[in-house]
């Protein structure tokens, strides 16, 4: 039988992630109290053969205490029941911003700000979160993403990218993305706004991409570019970081900053132990504000 606990912060998604898991092929239950998660669990390894082969089970600070949570895990392994825990996270600000959204409570503000049951949650959870096998930080993630990663977990079998490497592009007088980890400025680089033929363009374009790269100084910029994320991925993952934004800006977020993030994007390991994903942000805007 496969037995996976669903995990983490609340707000993060768990009961979407565990139709996720429904809809995969998995028997599914949240929410259900510690002292009946062992029970449950005896009556359907004990159950009929072959009834019920994958069971997901929802497990947060509704369910009971820490302590509890943590004697029912050690019963399970010492029954030699094997399981895996997937924990769902997402940074504060998008947490405080889904709470406000459903205006829902936090279980643990008891009437007062969210903030404050957030961080009594995180500090109770983070025992949990260092026993975790996957760890998957939803802050950026939209629904068919994470559902991707799902599927390559629980489906797929393939070797599950702790970190999550976002490149995005962006313009600077649209404002600095808000989730930047890393940003970097281009505006250094010539621009290819002031040539006629590529001023409608983009950095996704030949065009555009040939003349932005055929200085030295933009190919000398994305080498030690390269060279300084290679760097610093490895360590990000030992830390434990799960979510890294690497924003690249010029002017109007169309030209340069898509150039040097599409020739990152393509420079970095798409093998290795992390995950790689792209976004221009601001790619679209100038020609918006046109038909505007």
């Amino acid at each position: 039988m496969e037995l996976v606990f669903v995990t983490g912060m609340s707000g993060a998604g768990k009961s979407t992630a565990l139709k996720m898991l429904e809809d995969m092929g998995y028997f599914c239950v949240d929410n259900l109290p510690v002292f009946l998660i062992g029970k449950m669990i005896e009556l359907t390894v004990d159950g009929e053969e072959g009834r019920i082969h994958k069971v997901a089970m929802g497990v947060d600070i509704r369910s009971g205490s820490l302590t509890e949570v943590r004697d029912v895990l050690r019963g399970l392994r010492e029954k030699g029941i094997r399981y895996k825990i997937l924990f769902l996270d997402a940074d504060d600000s998008t947490l405080i911003k889904r709470y406000k959204e459903t205006r829902r409570s936090h279980p643990l503000a008891k009437g007062g700000r969210v903030e404050t049951g957030i961080a009594r949650e995180r500090e109770q959870l983070e025992e949990l979160k260092k026993a975790a096998d996957y760890i998957l930080d939803t802050s950026q993630l939209l629904t068919r993403e994470l559902r991707s990663e799902l599927e390559k977990i629980f489906v797929e079998d393939e070797d599950f990218k702790s970190l999550m490497v976002t490149i995005l592009s962006f313009g600077f007088k649209y404002g600095i993305p808000a989730d930047s980890d890393l940003v970097f400025d281009v505006r250094f680089l010539p621009n290819p706004y002031y040539v006629p033929e590529l001023k409608h363009l983009t950095g996704k374009d030949r065009e555009v991409h040939d003349f932005v790269m055929k200085y030295d100084v933009s190919r000398q910029f994305i080498a030690k570019l390269v060279d300084m994320v290679q760097f610093l991925i490895p360590n990000y993952i030992e830390e434990g970081k799960t979510q890294l934004v690497i924003a690249v800006g010029c002017t109007g977020g169309k030209h340069r900053s898509v150039t040097l993030a599409e020739e990152l994007y393509h420079r970095l390991d798409h093998s290795g132990e992390y995950g790689l994903r792209i976004e221009h942000r601001d790619i679209d805007k100038d020609a918006a504000r046109r038909k505007s």
